[in-house]
């Protein structure tokens, strides 16, 4: 009998782009849900994603924690975003400082809690479950990498499938002996289709497959919630969730 799983991340605080994806997550009725961070920064309701997320954790789901998670739960900017050198932009730092504020001790104790991997077995298949790539919340499998590094990065793991997020850019590529899939982004994706991204994964035997999934969600109101906010740098994250393009 086949196993199937429900891949998404990078939620990023649009609560609306969740719930349309966890309609379609229950209509595929899969055997798990796995979420793989970056929960809450950038989006207009981090309350209400978190509250989704704890409310799916109870029926099941396995959730993770990402860098961004990192930042809104504790300021550690070094360790949430070590690419920026010269220290992080004023308009990251106000983002995460807002979410911060939002969520409130209760809900910022459940981010706290959230493990940095977790993983799922069916039989004789392991499947990893992290923010960006084995061991690392911050070092992803982006399509231009190196494929020295992809592959350096792959070996941290003994999991025949790594269920990732981090680069907003959905993707699966099977390199036979193991898989990547990378489904892409929950509510702030950058690959020019503004809808919500998530992969569904089939394990039937020594078989595996899997697809991405796109899932149409109310762009323009999330869009004109950003805008609202007034924050430094929400025309540009108002400009990514209406176009699905990257904007900055």
């Amino acid at each position: 009998m086949s196993f199937r799983l429900a891949v998404l991340s990078d939620v990023h605080g649009n609560a609306v782009a969740l719930e349309a994806v966890r309609k379609a997550v229950k209509r595929e009725k899969p055997d798990a849900i796995l979420v793989a961070g970056d929960l809450v920064m950038n989006g207009p309701d981090p309350a209400g994603a978190v509250d989704a997320l704890r409310d799916m954790e109870s029926s099941g789901a396995v959730i993770v924690s990402g860098n961004t998670d990192i930042a809104v739960a504790d300021y550690d900017y070094a360790a949430a975003f070590p690419w920026f050198s010269e220290g992080v932009p004023a308009a990251f730092q106000a983002a995460a400082e807002w979410a911060h504020d939002q969520l409130g001790d209760e809900r910022l104790e459940w981010i706290r809690r959230l493990p940095s991997e977790r993983r799922v077995r069916d039989g004789g298949t392991l499947v990893l479950l992290t923010h960006a790539s084995p061991g690392s919340q911050t070092a992803g499998f982006d399509l231009d990498l190196d494929p020295s590094t992809t592959l350096e990065r792959l070996s941290r793991t003994d999991a025949r499938i790594i269920c990732c997020g981090h680069t907003h850019m959905p993707n699966v590529r099977d390199f036979g002996w193991q898989m990547i899939v990378n489904d892409g982004s929950a509510g702030y994706v950058f690959d020019g289709d503004p809808t919500a991204s998530w992969a569904l994964v089939t394990i039937d035997g020594d078989a595996v497959t899997a697809e991405i999934k796109r899932t149409e969600y109310d762009t323009m109101t999330v869009s004109n919630a950003i805008s609202a906010r007034g924050l430094a740098g929400d025309v540009y994250r108002a400009a990514t969730v209406r176009t699905g393009k990257l904007v900055r």
